[in-house]
């Protein structure tokens, strides 16, 4: 019932991913034999492929990797068509893609507490180098994806390629973005929010025209139906081919839950709010510190770093994030917003530990994963103070608290990502952006979306007149989707703005729209 998905085209198990290196025929599986019991685990109902979802693996550390899959033989039924009791599924990882030179292997339970999602938290493994890994249920086999670890924490400055990535509605087109992504040379991606959206799917799938079942019509409100979404989703074989072929860091904006929302005031997560963190968690290769707690929060935000060369920040700017003080949406600024007891993006805990490790570095490059935009946006320009909330500009105390940190730890470097916007914006972001003669201190490169507001011109036309009065936005494109790389080694990082054309067809070819430069303690990208 999905065109150009795996559930519509279901992979057996001889079929690996283009690009990594095929085997083929089962007499080359059988001669690594995966260990433990699972020939002799509950078959699925049906007897169907249970990877349907694909591998993927993420939060790389010099010596480890986490290694995901989900077994969901059925796509859109409440237990994916799996069987209500825990099931044993075998790993193995290797240094060929062949999977001829196994170093580590293992057998795990998928739990239908968790969908029967399987997250393997791989350690013992040499810096700085490629793996490869598969999973098996029963008889069958996944394909086989490809990993890295970062490199030793002290050793030689290196280089880094990453892409970074956001906003995917599955109903506004094709992850055309994605199947470009997967043939960059890259060793990471991260993906900065949006993966799904809250809302219902159209009976003809939108955009994609695919009719879809009636139980997708209304939009996700319990742990079963937003099981179905991420299935939906992650069915998509771009985006499959995209974590297959790479680790990626992954954090959340606010449609994994409901648009625009914040935090709760007293501590407490409401049920819908709980169930769709724990979707969230069942789909991503995340390890086990963010696993779901008791009270349905659970822990995100994290630290990375890539050898000397870089450490990434991955931050939270949902669930601790308190109402803007000033107002909702677009609205004029206030006192209030500089005020930090009045207000907080990253709440108490979140914002110390980033300080923190901001004020600790010693990398070359410091980069801060932010789902929303971190620069200053005037609306009207001396004509009056409106702007966007849902963005660091609706909680400039918080802003304040780190970019007066970037100066007074002398941070080395310090760069921001960011998605949410459906844009892109290329960014200086300023000491005091009260001030326009205030200092830059820090570079913001905000990516457009994969697909959200499909080939329509909706941005260009609203932000585009606004730029004149924001000095510090050194690029903006409001209308294009696509993704952005970032390519980095001890002297200069490299950013390229890759778009598509359209993401009516999942085949076109993505092509580098425009590229900027930061050389080493020079904050502020210039054109290349």
């Amino acid at each position: 019932m999905i065109a150009n998905s795996a559930a519509h085209s279901v992979p057996n198990r001889r079929r690996f991913l283009g690009g990594i290196g095929a085997i083929t025929g089962l007499a080359a599986l059988s001669q690594v034999p995966l260990e433990g019991n699972a020939l002799a685990a509950p078959r699925v109902r049906g007897g169907e492929y249970p990877f349907t979802l694909g591998v993927a693996s993420g939060d790389p550390t010099p010596d480890g990797v986490v290694l995901w899959t989900r077994l969901v033989p059925e796509l859109f039924s409440p237990d994916g068509g799996m069987p209500s009791r825990p099931v044993p599924v075998d790993w193995q990882i290797a240094l060929d893609a062949g999977l001829r030179r196994v170093v580590r292997r293992g057998t795990v339970s998928a739990l239908p507490e968790l969908a029967h999602s399987v997250h393997v938290e791989v350690a013992g493994l040499e810096p700085g180098r490629e793996y490869y890994y598969r999973f098996r249920y029963r008889g069958d086999v996944s394909e086989v994806g490809r990993t890295r670890t970062a490199p030793r924490e002290h050793g030689p400055l290196s280089s880094l390629s990453f892409a970074f990535a956001s906003c995917q509605d599955w109903t506004h087109g094709f992850y055309s973005a994605y199947r470009n992504m997967a043939e960059e040379d890259l060793d990471l991606v991260i993906h900065l929010g949006d993966y799904v959206y809250e809302y219902g799917i159209p009976a003809d799938g939108g955009a994609r025209k695919t009719p879809m079942p009636d139980v997708l019509l209304e939009g996700p409100t319990d742990l079963d139906r937003w099981r179905m979404q991420y299935a939906l989703y992650k069915s998509d074989p771009d985006l499959q081919r995209a974590h297959a072929r790479f680790p990626w860091l992954v954090t959340w904006d606010d449609h994994e839950v409901q648009n625009d929302y914040v935090g709760d005031y007293d501590g407490t997560i409401s049920p819908s709010r709980a169930a769709a963190y724990k979707a969230w968690y069942e789909h991503q290769p995340v390890g086990r510190r963010s696993l779901p707690r008791q009270d349905g929060s659970l822990l995100l935000y994290r630290r990375r770093t890539w050898g000397r060369l870089a450490q990434l920040d991955v931050l939270d700017t949902r669930q601790y994030r308190t109402a803007p003080p000033c107002g909702w949406g677009e609205a004029p600024a206030c006192d209030a917003g500089n005020d930090p007891t009045k207000g907080t993006m990253l709440g108490a805990t979140q914002e110390k530990w980033l300080r923190d490790g901001l004020r600790d570095t010693k990398a070359r490059w410091n980069v801060i994963a932010t789902s929303v935009m971190m620069a200053r946006l005037d609306h009207d320009g001396p004509t009056g103070d409106i702007i966007w909330h849902d963005a660091w500009d609706g909680f400039p105390a918080s802003r304040k608290a780190i970019t007066d940190t970037f100066t007074a730890a002398r941070v080395r470097n310090p760069v921001l990502v960011a998605g949410d916007w459906h844009s892109t914006f290329v960014n200086d972001i300023k000491s005091d952006f009260d001030d326009p003669d205030s200092p830059v201190v820090a570079t913001e490169f905000v990516g457009t979306s994969i697909t959200t507001n499909g080939d329509g011109e909706v941005y260009g036309p609203y932000y585009g007149p606004m730029i004149k009065w924001n000095p510090h936005i050194k690029f903006f494109d409001g209308d294009r989707r696509g993704y952005v790389t970032c390519r980095l080694n001890a002297d200069e990082w490299r950013t390229d703005l890759r778009m598509v054309p359209t993401v009516s067809r999942p085949d076109v070819a993505a092509t580098t729209f425009a590229s900027f430069v930061i050389e080493d303690r020079k904050p502020g990208a210039v054109r290349a």
